[in-house]
């Protein structure tokens, strides 16, 4: 399973009233696991989407283990859990300092032509990068 890990500190910004990180912010610390997993293999948003193929998010799944509070150090485990036909799928884990447990997710991207707007195939340069 093709894996990378990235730390982030909780900002005071990103948590509520309790200290304990707001849900909504998850969905970004995601992102952010998944950009770095492509930048490790060698692809960039930017280059994907200057080549004319974007990569929005079509379904997002979270399981709230433990909560996460400011100032945490969190790792966020991102594997590749499929990728084929128009779609990649991740899967996440975020820890933290102690190394307990705090949520689960996976995501399902589709592969689309910035232009048309329609899914499209993963271009044949992203498997080699990825696969290879």
């Amino acid at each position: 399973m093709q894996e990378h890990k990235i730390s982030i500190r909780v900002r005071y910004a990103e948590t509520d009233q309790m200290g304990v990180v707001y849900h909504g912010n998850y969905a970004q610390y995601f992102e952010m696991g998944r950009v770095e997993w492509l930048r490790n293999k060698g692809v960039s948003y930017k280059e994907l989407e200057d080549s004319g193929v974007m990569l929005p998010v079509v379904s997002l799944n979270m399981n709230y283990k433990k909560p996460a509070y400011y100032d945490d150090e969190l790792t966020v485990i991102t594997r590749l859990a499929f990728l084929g036909g128009v779609k990649i799928e991740f899967t996440y884990e975020i820890v933290n300092q102690k190394g307990e447990l705090l949520t689960t997710a996976q995501t399902v991207l589709v592969f689309v032509d910035m232009k048309t707007k329609r899914p499209i195939s993963v271009p044949e340069y992203l498997e080699k990068l990825i696969n290879g």
